[in-house]
């Protein structure tokens, strides 16, 4: 059982290993904190933490540092989030403002995050397996071509230009428009999948019933993409920098941010706190092949529900920081999409 002020020495043995990248010792921890008592009382309090398999040495006579086990202690019970500075807070409130659409919020969203905190970013997108549609349009381009325009109220837009095997005349496409208006808005997403699928298998034997059918193609195929997971990165090239920090191969990890499903369903599986806050430290992640990696992640809300956003990176890494930007970013951009909700 450890002590109150053997948890102390692991938070400031956690800190100072983050911090320094160096094994800590009982002597640079009475040097740096203030614990009031002798070097000998410190050591003490670390073997009992070794025996906890909470700190290890490294190396034979080194100081210690922290464990996954360790960690996990410190994320749990010890880290104080700490609040994001002004400047921090307004680069994040600039750098999101005003997006082009979904796609670039998501990348912005990213980008100033790994900018924050110096690691790979990560962000699912907002679940659409839920959403309604709230629009459709159609838009003659060419006689035999057509602008198909899906819009969901989770945010989600899709454009496609459709081929038809007839030409039509602007009648023919206004006909079009109102069928597929009348049959799909309002609809989830999964229901309008189902009603498209019976208008692919229609044989009605109307002159634009090819016409019809092609599109039924099209939007059935834009509507499977809402229904699957997506994720944006950005910070791959952190990596490269912190490889020391790795005890073996970061390949790894640049394979899982190349495919991406791995990461998918790792950020999908981790357990939020009451605040929405998860993070799933090294042996932990054995299962998905990124047992020396860390992620941290917050949840976000969507009008489909809540996605996640957070960072990768070597378990050596500074948690609290890191934790509180996942989470001020997630706040913002959960508002982000509630403004854009709220102005449709």
């Amino acid at each position: 059982m450890v002590s109150e002020r053997g948890l102390q020495v692991l938070r400031a043995i956690v800190q100072d290993y983050v911090e320094s990248h160096e094994p800590v010792g009982s002597k640079s921890i009475v040097d740096r904190h203030s614990f009031g008592v002798s070097a000998a009382t410190i050591r003490n309090d670390m073997a009992q933490l070794e025996d906890e398999e909470l700190i290890t040495a490294p190396h034979t006579s080194s100081g210690r540092v922290p464990t996954d086990k360790g960690y996990r202690v410190f994320v749990n019970h010890l880290a104080q989030l700490r609040p994001l500075s002004t400047g921090q807070r307004s680069a994040i409130e600039s750098f999101l403002t005003a997006p082009a659409d979904l796609d670039d919020l998501m990348a912005r969203t990213v980008r100033v995050l790994t900018q924050l905190t110096g690691q790979v970013a990560l962000a699912q997108y907002p679940s659409f397996a839920r959403a309604h549609l709230t629009h459709i349009e159609v838009v003659a381009l060419a006689p035999s071509r057509l602008l198909v325009v899906l819009v969901t109220d989770a945010g989600g837009v899709s454009q496609r230009i459709a081929g038809l095997p007839i030409d039509l005349d602007d009648e023919d496409v206004a006909v079009l428009r109102a069928r597929l208006s009348a049959l799909l808005t309002g609809q989830s997403v999964r229901e309008a999948s189902d009603r498209v699928q019976l208008l692919v298998d229609a044989q009605d034997g109307n002159r634009t019933d090819a016409a019809m059918r092609a599109l039924g193609a099209i939007i059935g195929e834009e509507l499977a993409e809402f229904r699957q997971e997506r994720l944006v990165m950005a910070g791959a090239a952190t990596l490269a920098r912190r490889e020391q920090d790795f005890r073996g191969s970061i390949h790894p990890l640049l394979a899982a941010i190349e495919e991406q499903v791995t990461l998918l369903r790792l950020m999908s599986e981790m357990v939020t706190d009451e605040h929405g806050l998860a993070a799933s430290i090294g042996t932990e992640n054995e299962a998905f092949g990124l047992p020396e990696a860390s992620i941290v992640a917050s949840n976000y809300v969507t009008q489909g529900g809540t996605a996640r956003v957070g960072v990768m990176g070597p378990t050596r890494m500074d948690y609290p920081s890191n934790l509180a930007a996942a989470r001020a970013v997630a706040r913002y951009l959960s508002r982000m999409l509630d403004e854009d909700e709220t102005s449709r």
